[in-house]
């Protein structure tokens, strides 16, 4: 039974992010927003929710912090296997698509924060202020500046091939807009709802908390920017799709940063877990990875995106 409630509650969030992503690229149709700041910004704080409310309530109520970084980190590098995926079925395509050139340095600073993250592990950043972590501050100071980027970009591109309208709607765009903070209310209703799933599976099969967050609840909570991203590839709307992805996780990494804040004196920088070291370290490799595929699209870098599909591959093995 528990594993129904799981895979309805999976479908319903999948079937929600759908629906986002056809909003979202309407609203980037119908206003004068960048796409960059549409897909970075609000489609991935939306798409993000999941992991929020995940996150804060495996740590302030589940008193979990592993089940939280292990679907923060899980997220993350399960967002980069997806996109890569993506990235390779549709590279001929890609090669000319725009691409808005602030997304290398969004990417740049996900690669800080890794650091950053690394450096904690290493006990490199053993010092608190006010019991935050002082690796928290870091992460919202790199936040802040990925964020400048995305809501400085005035349109320009690493390539300058115009996005093709084929998908007209009647809708205006406060309709849109309605719609879409409706279909985002009910993806943080079920977003609470898996965490409190996963938790119990977890129990029921004595799993790590680092495999649990990262398998049942890093997946599930990563749906909404799998299922959003693969929508907009399908409606050749390449930049907010990759935009909503390393938009997603950067505020997932920020979401860490506010749970460790939350957790009123706890540490939420937990390792004691080898599959959550493994998270971390994958995913500071696969996220350069990335970085360099959207630099320079060529044959070579499509061995980055293979890399970087073989980094989820080997959490899951070894």
């Amino acid at each position: 039974m528990i594993y129904v409630l799981y895979l309805f509650l999976v479908v319903s969030i999948v079937y929600l992010s759908n629906k986002a992503s056809v909003y979202v690229d309407l609203i980037d149709k119908k206003s004068t927003l960048s796409g960059a700041f549409i897909g970075g910004v609000i489609l991935s704080a939306v798409t993000s929710l999941p992991e929020l409310f995940t996150s804060l309530t495996s740590t302030v109520f589940l008193d979990k912090p592993g089940l939280c970084i292990g679907n923060i980190l899980g997220s993350n590098l399960f967002n980069l296997m997806i996109l890569a995926i993506l990235m390779l079925f549709s590279f001929k395509s890609l090669r000319t698509a725009r691409i808005s050139g602030s997304h290398i340095k969004v990417t740049f600073m996900i690669c800080l924060i890794y650091a950053a993250v690394l450096l904690q592990m290493l006990d490199v950043f053993d010092l608190d202020i006010l019991s935050i972590s002082i690796t928290t501050f870091f992460i919202f100071l790199f936040y802040a500046i990925g964020i400048r980027y995305l809501s400085a970009e005035n349109g320009e591109t690493i390539e300058n091939q115009e996005h093709e309208d084929n998908h007209e709607s009647s809708l205006t765009l406060r309709q849109i807009v309605i719609r879409f903070i409706f279909v985002s209310f009910g993806i943080i209703g079920l977003s609470i709802a898996i965490t409190y799933v996963t938790d119990l599976i977890a129990i029921k099969h004595n799993l790590g908390y680092g495999l649990a967050g990262a398998l049942f609840l890093g997946v599930a909570t990563s749906l909404p920017e799998v299922s959003s991203t693969i929508a907009l590839f399908r409606l050749k709307n390449y930049n907010i799709a990759i935009s909503n992805i390393i938009g997603s996780n950067i505020f997932n990494l920020l979401i860490l940063g506010i749970a460790d804040v939350m957790y009123f004196g706890k540490g939420v920088y937990d390792f004691s877990d080898s599959k959550t070291v493994n998270l971390l370290i994958y995913g500071a490799i696969a996220t350069p990875l990335i970085m360099l595929v959207l630099h320079k699209r060529n044959k070579l870098t499509m061995l980055c995106l293979v890399a970087v599909i073989l980094c989820y591959v080997l959490f899951l093995a070894l």
